[in-house]
């Protein structure tokens, strides 16, 4: 239980100008942007570093000297940044550990592991893309034949946070899709901590997966020995999972070298509510995001009395919860009670924001579902909350933040595929389109693609 202060939670009416900017100053401050550093931040910089750097400075100089000197640089930074003296031999989970982990896990927590890998297997398996063969074949236009192949990436990285809290529900909302695309090959790292590397349910839960490659190294270091591969660690073709700003902004580095899910950013929820909502309801959603600390919860209702009868409801229930604390400040930084005029504005204001995590609770969400684009995950009915898409229900709980969900997509078990196209024309059907070719290579003065066409039309 926590100590109880005022909540200092901002009151909003949109649309106004002060609504604009606080809906302009909430996308900047959610955004992995990495050049924002507190006092204790920059001094801890200049401690390890030397001099005051940017996160994003930080993360450059980790990386680079990663991909310079590989497994030593990462051994180096885990012991600046974790304080953890690892070696070639103990970077490395081994297989007695990860035995022993399960071996001596309590029967209701693999229970329970099985349950939601059954859950998410079903979804993620329902949606996954299968190969599209289109054929065409005639007297006249001769035989084409045209693909979309689908195969599983060979080798994928997931990174497990572990400093503040053990994860294993991002454990099996990203190492299952991945296992449900094909991939064959999975390495997770985790930070060196008591919640992560050494956390007997994290080992326990990656042998019930079957992953074998388990490293206990974190942050920027950890993103690094998995892009550009360092001894005892091949490099991957993926990264996916969230972290700590420093892990954002490597995955953010990396990119190019290999594929990312995305720049992750606190998490978010917008909860969309009308008069049928129950204000413990809401209040319990926006805790639950708040508390991951840093958390963005925003109510945006066209009834009036909810904003009152929410604030009152935080004020009661963060008193009750262990982070409870901390969700406050994140509140109270990240957070608002808006009001609109009508739910049309609310969709509209939902869409600029556009959250990670999108919470329709009113009498008819069918009917404002219609009305909104823009969010990653959507719950609909007041039994719905977020806790189930973040636990147990099947999509991925990786999603995109920080306003990116107007454009990217939750994680997902087709994004661990690579896609190639297949094209098979018989020389009949090289004719049929040849004209056509001949003209479009002309127009953009490309006549070796004619000339590839030509030279094998000239017997014909």
């Amino acid at each position: 239980m926590t100590t109880s202060t005022a909540l200092k939670i901002p009151l909003i009416d949109w649309p106004s100008a002060a609504g604009d900017a606080f809906v302009t100053d909430l996308r900047q401050r959610l955004s992995p942007r990495g050049d924002i550093v507190s006092e204790a931040g920059k001094q801890r910089t200049i401690q390890l570093f030397g001099e005051a750097l940017t996160p994003q400075q930080v993360v450059e100089r980790i990386c680079r000297d990663v991909h310079e000197r590989g497994l030593p640089a990462v051994v180096e930074h885990s012991q600046k940044l974790d304080s953890k003296d690892l070696t070639a031999t103990t970077i490395r989970v081994t297989p007695d550990e990860l035995a022993r982990a399960h071996a001596t896990a309590a029967p209701e927590y693999l229970s329970v592991l099985r349950h939601v890998v059954a859950n998410v297997t079903e979804f993620q398996t329902r949606l996954l893309n299968r190969d599209v063969v289109l054929k065409k074949e005639g007297a006249a236009q001769g035989r084409i034949e045209l693909r979309q192949r689908y195969l599983p990436l060979k080798r994928v990285g997931i990174c497990i946070p572990g400093g503040a809290a053990a994860y294993p529900s991002t454990l099996l909302m990203t190492a299952v899709p991945a296992r449900v695309a094909g991939v064959r090959e999975i390495a997770v790292v985790v930070p060196p901590t008591a919640f992560g590397g050494y956390n007997q349910d994290i080992l326990a839960a990656c042998h019930e997966l079957g992953i074998t490659e388990v490293y206990r190294v974190g942050g920027a270091q950890g993103v690094a020995a998995l892009a550009y591969g360092v001894e005892g660690i091949e490099r991957v073709d993926k990264i996916v999972g969230p972290g700590n700003l420093f892990v954002a902004l490597a995955k953010r580095y990396v990119f190019g070298e290999v594929d990312i899910d995305s720049i992750a950013g606190p998490s978010e929820v917008v909860l969309l509510a009308d008069a049928s909502a129950r204000p413990e309801y809401i209040a319990s959603d926006l805790i639950s995001q708040a508390e991951h600390s840093p958390g963005s919860g925003v109510l945006i209702t066209w009834h009036q009395p909810l904003l009152a009868q929410v604030q009152a409801a935080l004020e009661q229930q963060l008193a009750q919860v262990d982070r409870g604390n901390l969700a406050r400040v994140s509140l109270e930084q990240y957070g608002a009670l808006v009001a609109v005029p009508n739910e049309d504005a609310g969709a509209q204001l939902s869409d600029l924001l556009a959250p990670e995590h999108l919470h329709i609770s009113t009498a008819h969400p069918e009917v404002l579902l219609a009305k909104v684009q823009n969010a990653g995950a959507i719950f609909l009915g007041h039994h719905t909350p977020v806790a189930v898409g973040d636990y147990v229900a099947g999509p991925s709980h990786v999603l995109p933040t920080g306003g990116t969900a107007r454009f990217a997509n939750g994680l997902c078990a087709n994004d661990f595929l690579k896609r190639s196209s297949v094209i098979w024309y018989d020389q009949a059907a090289l004719r049929q389109a040849a004209a056509d070719l001949r003209y479009l290579a002309a127009k953009e003065g490309l006549t070796g693609h004619s000339a590839s066409v030509d030279v094998r039309l000239v017997d014909s």
